[in-house]
């Protein structure tokens, strides 16, 4: 997945402003503690980032 296509469907599921707050802000333990932005900057792909925030947010399935 691009990195377009997962801010793109984090716009989408939580809205822009949200969005930017649940990546800069929340912590995922999936992502071993990590922030979405801090498992991207690392280098973490970005489809396994996306299905971590499905998993803590339960989006629905049809969103994955």
């Amino acid at each position: 997945m691009r990195l377009t296509e997962f801010w793109s469907r984090m716009n989408r599921q939580f809205g822009t402003e949200y969005a930017e707050s649940v990546a800069r802000d929340h912590v995922l333990g999936s992502l071993g503690g990590a922030t979405v932005e801090g498992a991207l900057a690392r280098g973490d792909d970005a489809k396994a980032v996306w299905r971590a925030v499905c998993q803590e947010f339960d989006v629905p399935a049809k969103e994955h």
